[in-house]
């Protein structure tokens, strides 16, 4: 399957060490993340451990850090670090010309049992 690749946002509309909620009709949300590197990663908005919301965590490197329990979750993988076990669901995205694009059809339907 091809991917079709949707807009998101800009790059700039994500804060630095933050990140920025795309709401969608299969919940949760999933949230962007930007770092210092202006490198840009998307997850699903749902920590592994408890389901906390990862977007209103800190960002520092490649992690962030779910505002519950302090558990810290690679960005790039969305798993979290040992001792602490479990992923939450990653999502494609590329930037171009300082758009942010996800894959549609996975901002569509992926989405982690609870």
């Amino acid at each position: 399957m091809s991917q079709e690749w949707q807009v998101i946002c800009r790059v700039d509309d994500i804060p630095v060490l933050g990140a920025r909620v795309v709401a969608r009709a299969a919940k949760p949300d999933v949230a962007i993340f930007r770092n210092t590197e202006n490198k840009v990663f998307a997850l699903l908005d749902k920590c592994p451990h408890k389901g906390g919301p990862l977007s209103q965590g800190i960002v520092f490197g490649e992690r962030v850090a779910c505002p519950l329990h302090n558990w810290n979750i690679e960005l790039p993988t969305g798993c979290a670090i040992s001792p602490d076990e479990g992923c939450t669901q990653k999502f494609s995205l590329k930037v171009e010309e300082d758009q942010v694009y996800l894959d549609a059809n996975e901002l569509s339907t992926l989405a982690v049992e609870a």
